[in-house]
C-alpha cells in the first residue's frame, strides 16, 4: 500500500517558525510530527510513503531520508519553482502513484486505521475515490460534508446548511485516474477534486469515530502533543 503525504505549504498560521521550519518538522512531544506521522502510517499496514514537497522541503527529506529509519521506503515529489496546491502536487506527482494510493496531510494525526479508505476503495470498483469523514456538527472546525449511507453527497468548505454536519478527516484514497485527469502544471486544490467526485457521485464515505487532530495552529499544536504525551 501507498501513503502521499501533502507537505509542501507555507504554513503561514505557524509563523513565525515555519518561515524556517517545513511545518512537518515541528516538534510534537518531544519529536518531529512527521515521525508520529509515519509511525502511524507503518502501523496500519503501508510500506510505501511519497512526500509531496515545497516550502523548506529539503529539511524533511534530510531527516526522513529513505525511510527505513521508520519501517518503511520513501520517495519524494517537489512542486518545482511555484506551490502547486494539494492537488497540483499530486499530479506533479503522477509518474510515482500507485493506481490506488491514500492521500493525508502532513499536519494532521488521525486515530483510526489509515488503511481502511484504501480497503474500502478497492473494494467498489465503482468509486473512485472514498474518504475518511467525521461527524463534526461544527465542533472542532466547519463541517463541510454531507453524507448519506456510504456516500459523500456534497463537498462544500464552508457549507453553512443543518444537514451538514461531517468534515472531511483529513484522509482519502484515491484511484489514479483522478488525478492523470487534472491539468498539469497549475495550482488546484483537492477540495476542487473531492467536490466534483462528489457531484459526480463516484465518492464513498468512511466514518471515523474518534475527532482528529492537526498542527495548523498553536492551540492544535498543544492539544496533539498532551495526547501523545499522554500515551
Amino acid at each position: 500500500m501507498q501513503a502521499v503525504i501533502l507537505a509542501g505549504g507555507l504554513a503561514t498560521r505557524m509563523q513565525p517558525r515555519t518561515l524556517t521550519l517545513p511545518k512537518a518538522m515541528l516538534e510534537v512531544a518531544g519529536r518531529p510530527f512527521a515521525a508520529w506521522l509515519l509511525e502511524a502510517l507503518a502501523r496500519s499496514g503501508y510500506a510505501r510513503v511519497l512526500f509531496c514537497i515545497g516550502h523548506l522541503g529539503e529539511q524533511l527529506r534530510a531527516y526522513v531520508g529513505d525511510g527505513r529509519a521508520f519501517g518503511l521506503s520513501v520517495d519524494y515529489s517537489e512542486d518545482g519553482p511555484k506551490l502547486l496546491g494539494t492537488a497540483g502536487a499530486l499530479r506533479r506527482a503522477l509518474g510515482m502513484l500507485e493506481p490506488t494510493f491514500l492521500v493525508t496531510y502532513g499536519d494532521s494525526y488521525l486515530p483510526f486505521d489509515y488503511s481502511a479508505p484504501l480497503c474500502d476503495l478497492c473494494a467498489h470498483p465503482d468509486a473512485l475515490g472514498t474518504m475518511s469523514v467525521f461527524e463534526n456538527r461544527g465542533q472542532w472546525d466547519a463541517s463541510n460534508t454531507r453524507v448519506e449511507g456510504d456516500r459523500v453527497v456534497s463537498y462544500e468548505k464552508g457549507a453553512t446548511a443543518p444537514d451538514v454536519t461531517f468534515i472531511d478527516y483529513g484522509a482519502i484514497a484515491l484511484r489514479r485516474e483522478v488525478v492523470a485527469s487534472l491539468p498539469e502544471g497549475e495550482a488546484l486544490g483537492l477540495d476542487a477534486v473531492q467536490t466534483d467526485l462528489a457531484r459526480r457521485g463516484r465518492l464513498r464515505a468512511l466514518v471515523a469515530h474518534e475527532r482528529f487532530f492537526e498542527i495548523g495552529s498553536e492551540a492544535g499544536l498543544a492539544e496533539l502533543s498532551r495526547r501523545l504525551e499522554a500515551q
